[in-house]
């Protein structure tokens, strides 16, 4: 079994996050959002841009960034940020599997304070002069990597899991 959490810091838009939220609920990860969000989180716009995989994903809201890292750092997890300011290629990272995997807002990526707080920082290689991934799709690429690393066998997902 993993326990390995997909973050969001107060993402902008709803598709995105209800992209992640499914790719979790199919994956059995838990996800945090750390508000405040661009868009309103109530259940009924959440179960819009999630569908009906809501019910399926274990949800926490963090009200704030201090309150989130006050619980991670309560239950001693590792926070991983997903960055374009990183050094380190995610598949070079060497993944726990209780890790919180951090994604910033799809307009402005995360504080300097909450970049300094992480404890491993990745970054997705791309061709010169491009901006950034999708931030759904960054997730599903680090996640995929670190699943690989921590459950996921050669034959297949892992009976653990």
């Amino acid at each position: 079994m993993t326990h390995l959490r997909i973050a969001l810091y107060q993402p902008d838009i709803p598709g995105n996050t209800g992209t992640i939220l499914r790719l979790a609920a199919c994956l059995g990860l838990g996800v945090d959002i750390i508000e405040p969000a661009g868009f309103d989180i109530s259940d009924r716009n959440l179960k819009r841009s999630g569908m009906d995989y809501l019910s399926s994903v274990t949800l926490v809201r963090h009200i704030n960034w201090e309150r989130f890292d006050q619980w991670r750092r309560s239950e001693d997890r590792r926070l991983v940020l997903a960055s374009t300011k990183a050094a380190l290629p995610y598949t070079r990272f060497e993944f726990k599997c209780d890790d919180i995997l951090l994604f910033g807002r799809e307009s402005a990526g995360v504080p300097d304070h909450v970049h300094e707080a992480a404890d491993g920082r990745v970054l997705i290689p791309m061709v010169e002069g491009q901006r950034s991934i999708n931030v759904a799709m960054s997730a599903a690429m680090i996640t995929g990597e670190a699943l690989r690393q921590t459950i996921w066998n050669p034959t297949g997902l892992s009976s653990t899991i």
